[in-house]
Order: C-alpha cells, then sequence, then structure tokens
C-alpha cells in the first residue's frame, strides 16, 4: 500500500484537500481524529493528562478541555513537548492500524506535525499544501476566534514554512478560490494513481 503524507501548517487548507481526496475514493487517515480519540474518556492517557495538569484541564462531563490544553501547553515549551512524549508513540500506533486496514489504490496520511512526530516514516511521499503566513493567520483566527498571539504561538511550534517546502515531494499552493484547489487534487490524484499502479506519472 503506498502511503501518501499530507501535511501542512495551521490554517493551510489541509482538511479541504483530505476531504477532496475522500470523496474520490481515497482512505484517509487523520492524525488530528487519532490525536482526539487517545484522550477519549477511559483511555489512559487522558488520567495521566489530567493527574499532570489536574482536574480543571477536564470538563464537566470528563472530557478534555482542548482549549485549555492548548492555551497551557503553547505558553510552556517543556509542557508542550511533555505531552507530546505522551500521545506522538499512541497517536502512531493508531495510525499504523488504519493504514493497515486501508482498502484504496493509496491511502492517505493527514498530519500538521508530519515531520515533528516522527510520522514521516509511516509514508512513501509528501505532499505539502501550502499558504503564505499571513494567510495562515487570517484563516485560523476567523476558523478558531484565537488571538494572533496564539495562531502565532502555533505556527512556532510547527516546522517552519521553509523545512516543510524542502521535505516535501509535492506542494499544493492554496491561495486562491476553493475550486481552483480542488482541479488541482484532482490533478494530484491521477499523478498517485499511476505511482500505485507503478506507471510512469502524468506530467
Amino acid at each position: 500500500m503506498r502511503v501518501v503524507g499530507l501535511t501542512g501548517g495551521i490554517g493551510s487548507g489541509k482538511t479541504a484537500v483530505s476531504d477532496h481526496f475522500e470523496r474520490l475514493g481515497i482512505m484517509v487517515v487523520d492524525a488530528d481524529l487519532a490525536s482526539r480519540q487517545v484522550v477519549e474518556p477511559g483511555q489512559p492517557a487522558l488520567a495521566v493528562i489530567a493527574e499532570h495538569f489536574g482536574q480543571e484541564i477536564l470538563q464537566a462531563d470528563g472530557t478534555l478541555d482542548r482549549a485549555a490544553l492548548r492555551t497551557r501547553i503553547f505558553a510552556d515549551d517543556a509542557e508542550r513537548h511533555w505531552l507530546e512524549a505522551l500521545l506522538h508513540p499512541r497517536i502512531g500506533e493508531a495510525l499504523r492500524a488504519g493504514l493497515a486496514a486501508a482498502t484504496s489504490p493509496y491511502a492517505i496520511l493527514v498530519s500538521p506535525l508530519l515531520f515533528e512526530a516522527g510520522q514521516a516514516t509511516l509514508v512513501d511521499r509528501v505532499l505539502l499544501v501550502d499558504a503564505p503566513e499571513a494567510l495562515q493567520l487570517e484563516r485560523t483566527m476567523a476558523r478558531d476566534q484565537n488571538s494572533e498571539a496564539q495562531v502565532q504561538a502555533i505556527i512556532k511550534a510547527q516546522a517552519s514554512r521553509a523545512e516543510r517546502q524542502a521535505r516535501a515531494d509535492d506542494i499544493l499552493v492554496n491561495d486562491g478560490t476553493l475550486e481552483d484547489l480542488l482541479g488541482k487534487v484532482e490533478a494530484l490524484h491521477e499523478r498517485y494513481l499511476a505511482l500505485a499502479a507503478g506507471e510512469a506519472a502524468p506530467a
């Protein structure tokens, strides 16, 4: 099974891209979804997080207060690294299981931390969804109602745009319309189908 790793900074448009691959019949395994599953009530990681940060990190129904956790970890690099060390192995295990169950010609692994979390070892090829930082800020502030400082902290904690560009096999620039973006996804889909079939990829 050929696996394409889809990554990009916050607000770059990864979800729009992965959703379209899914509409084209491709299995999508999402690291963000896996990261939520490993901290659901009843999961061992949630108890460890609550013990470390205190019960105030939980909502009244016992679920993780993700906004409160995000505020804590992006204000303190040591806390962010502690959380990553706890969760990344568990997330990696969930991703490997999801990819093993894929039945489409190739699979997409979506991860904003593909490089940072060591998940690039799970993929054969990397697709970067790229956007200027100013556009990332604008989109994320509008979507999540976060302050500019909060979004800047998240961007700073991720691999730089230049580093992602240097490590990507394919770069999809998302600075135009949704129609343009989806057309680019469809062209990449044809390319990946050819690669999965062992053919020369379309130019």
